[in-house]
């Protein structure tokens, strides 16, 4: 069977291997997401999971996990999909009457570069709500917003709030969509080729594992800086922060620090999700051929 006569991977299996892996990974995120809201450096990961699991109970470990699921719906998916659609035309278009040959490296981080930023815009207000709903524990009881689930958080925030208030920080989670997804989806791809190409490696579970849990510590050190802004801003009260640059003068107010401020949890949180995003992808992959 030729390259061009072979079955097309259906676009929307990053999105559903994206949910499969958050509803494993979201108790991580979510307490990333309150030690990067802590002005203060008060706890680490374990204190504030105890913290967290003590004063709200252990299924606190899953607020938000509705907007979770319904960014990982619209967010990978969109990435994902555009990532392949474009790499398959780039593919068609420069193999077309040659021998096939793999795609360069700055191409694949290009393209994934654009389709992270395309993502970041659309999965923007589930993004919102996410952070949101995460961090309502740790408020004082009169100031939270107590969503029942992702819907009800989108309907109040767009009555009271107004719509355009949806894609706050949309421009920050864009940017970081951008770098997770080239940490990701690129240095995924070319690292699974070149273990595979090594002759060490075959495609199967090991070398996925590999290749995932690389490209998982690559996006987390890329993305950290943004990580923390983009969760300072989508948390905000209205007019707390008039843009990015006082919301970093604010994080630099405990030092450079503050820009790794939970990079462990991250690490944890984002390195598994990546893991087992690829591993149940590639093995949606089989099951779709």
């Amino acid at each position: 069977m030729t390259k061009s006569n072979q079955k097309k991977d259906p676009w929307y299996l990053g999105g559903i291997a994206s949910i499969g892996a958050v509803l494993i990974t979201h108790p991580l995120d979510t307490i990333k997401v309150q030690l990067q809201t802590q002005q203060h450096a008060r706890f680490g990961f374990f204190g504030m999971t105890v913290n967290i699991v003590k004063n709200n109970g252990f299924f606190a470990l899953y607020n938000g996990i509705s907007a979770a699921v319904l960014r990982q719906a619209t967010y990978s998916t969109t990435r994902f999909a555009c990532y392949e659609i474009v790499k398959d035309i780039v593919n068609n278009r420069s193999n077309s009457g040659s021998k096939p040959k793999d795609m360069p490296f700055y191409q694949k981080i290009l393209i994934a570069g654009m389709s992270g930023a395309i993502g970041g815009i659309v999965g923007a207000p589930a993004d919102l709500t996410n952070v949101r709903m995460q961090n309502d524990s740790k408020l004082p009881i009169d100031q939270r917003r107590n969503y029942k689930h992702c819907f009800e958080a989108l309907l109040r925030i767009t009555r009271t709030e107004g719509f355009s208030r949806l894609f706050a920080g949309a421009s920050m989670a864009s940017s970081r969509g951008m770098l997770v997804t080239v940490g990701q989806l690129a240095f995924y791809d070319e690292i699974k080729f070149r273990l595979i190409k090594s002759t060490y490696f075959a495609d199967n579970l090991l070398t996925h594992f590999t290749a995932s849990l690389s490209a998982g510590v690559i996006a987390t050190i890329i993305t950290m800086p943004l990580d923390v802004l983009k969760t300072r801003l989508m948390n905000a009260k209205p007019g707390e922060y008039s843009g990015i640059l006082e919301c970093a003068k604010d994080v630099l107010k405990v030092g450079p620090s503050g820009f790794f401020k939970g990079f462990t949890p991250a690490f944890v949180r984002l390195g598994p999700h990546t893991i087992f995003t690829f591993i149940f992808l590639e093995q949606l992959k089989k099951l779709a051929k």
